[in-house]
């Protein structure tokens, strides 16, 4: 049976939050491949958040830092609450997060940002 954008994009959420980053960048993919305009984009900033995680987990600063730009610039763009998450809050996560994975004295276990639900 296929499976809607929707569960796709909360499977993505969950994966997040369980640090598993390559596999969440799976499911968002495929919510990506079906979006246009702005949405793709949010998902696109949202896909490249976790890659660069990853990058960062694997000691791949260049890697981490070019991608974090990269969805950083799309992330910028997008309301501070959307679709239910708070996303200002993953913002200012993500730039804690990458101001200490890319300085010299960060600790490889240091742990990554989650995605919060508005409210919560």
């Amino acid at each position: 049976m296929k499976r809607s954008a929707a569960e796709y994009f909360e499977e993505g959420i969950e994966l997040f939050n369980q640090g598993r980053f390559f596999e969440c960048h799976e499911a968002w993919e495929e919510v990506w491949k079906l979006s246009r305009g702005q949405e793709k984009l949010f998902y696109q900033g949202l896909i490249q958040a976790a890659v660069a995680i990853l990058h960062a987990q694997r000691g791949n600063r260049e890697g981490a830092r070019s991608l974090y730009a990269k969805s950083r610039a799309k992330l910028d763009a997008v309301p501070p609450h959307h679709m239910g998450l708070a996303i200002g809050r993953l913002r200012a996560d993500l730039a804690e997060f990458f101001n200490a994975a890319l300085s010299q004295h960060w600790a490889l276990n240091a742990p990554p940002p989650k995605l919060r639900r508005t409210g919560v």
